[in-house]
């Protein structure tokens, strides 16, 4: 779940020894930071689900897998660690790593969540995979088994966007809008569809992603999707 924004100014005799992350940022990325979500999954035969996730901040370290520059460490509660870098460019994910893997695996290329500048109008591209999508009779049944590495565009469509989320009102909000297909085999009768994929994401100054909205619906005979919303609960 995908991927901020990060301004900094720092000594050029620091910037060689350690990653610099202000708490300022859009994207927070320095230790002792954590994010309760609200995470609700409707799928596109009527079922909700509810449950909470939370991201904590570990620091900046290194990993032999990940080159010799120091990365900041973030952990899910669902077992899974992502490390960051920020640089002129933007901020993005180097490597990742869950539970069952002894160490970080690499992203080749690195995968941004947030591109300078940040302002309306800029775009990169990043893989993603369907969260949502299943075949209704066949297993597994997850399409993202065999779905893997397909491109979604993002483009930040506005900047100082207001959000509600149960931990409150906030303001100055950057807005991010990421769309890819998938084409899968929908039913005898449609035959081979491009199933949207779309994901909204709204970070704001100092707390970091607030909300996403991921969307992957689709209704047919062999497959079905559904939505998923992410709101920020409470953080520190």
């Amino acid at each position: 779940m995908r991927p901020a924004l990060l301004f900094v100014m720092v000594l050029p005799v620091l910037a060689a020894c350690r990653p610099s992350a202000p708490d300022a940022a859009l994207f927070p990325l320095t230790a002792g930071h954590r994010w309760t979500y609200r995470v609700v999954t409707r799928d596109d035969d009527g079922i909700s689900q509810r449950e909470t996730l939370t991201l904590r901040t570990l620091g900046a370290e290194t990993a032999p897998e990940l080159g010799n520059t120091p990365a900041w460490r973030r952990r899910s509660d669902d077992g899974v660690d992502y490390w960051l870098r920020a640089d002129a460019s933007g901020i993005y994910r180097v490597g990742s790593k869950s539970d069952v893997e002894d160490s970080p695996r690499p992203d080749q290329p690195h995968r941004y969540v947030l591109k300078a500048p940040y302002v309306p109008g800029t775009q990169w591209q990043s893989s993603t995979t369907s969260y949502l999508l299943m075949r209704r009779n066949e297993y597994p049944r997850e399409i993202r088994h065999a779905a893997a590495g397909v491109t979604m565009s993002y483009q930040i469509e506005a900047v100082d966007q207001s959000v509600d989320v149960p931990a409150g009102h906030f303001e100055g909000c950057l807005r991010v809008v990421g769309t890819a297909t998938l084409r899968l085999y929908a039913d005898p009768v449609k035959g081979w569809r491009d199933i949207p994929l779309v994901s909204t994401e709204w970070y704001c100054a100092r707390v970091g992603l607030v909300r996403l909205e991921r969307s992957e619906t689709a209704r047919y005979a062999y497959v079905t999707g559904g939505t998923r919303t992410l709101e920020l609960e409470s953080w520190q």
